[in-house]
């Protein structure tokens, strides 16, 4: 029964983070952001991020307004400081979107 448990647990917090991903790159297209680079430009020793590439790719555009402190909640709330700070940076340049 432990396993299962544990292998449910895996798998909502892998479909949660994917969420998140989603959630990120839809606001980037919002505010005409490149994912990539702003991913990188949080993590600069890291390679390109697949998960985005899979999300651009196999997602459509959602037509959501999702407002930059709601995204900064969830990136930290993952443990995604780093990309959560170049996020509020971004989006210092549209301060009517930051609540």
């Amino acid at each position: 029964m432990d396993q299962k448990i544990t292998e449910y647990i895996i798998q909502k917090y892998q479909e949660d983070e994917q969420v998140m991903i989603q959630l990120f790159v839809q606001w980037c297209q919002n505010h005409d952001i490149d994912p990539f680079s702003l991913y990188q430009k949080a993590y600069p020793a890291q390679g390109p991020n697949e998960a985005i590439k899979t999300i651009i790719e196999n997602n459509e555009p959602m037509d959501l307004d999702i407002e930059s402190s709601t995204l900064i909640d969830v990136l930290q709330l993952f443990g995604n400081d780093d990309l959560a700070f170049v996020v509020s940076e971004e989006a210092q340049k549209f301060p009517s979107d930051l609540n």
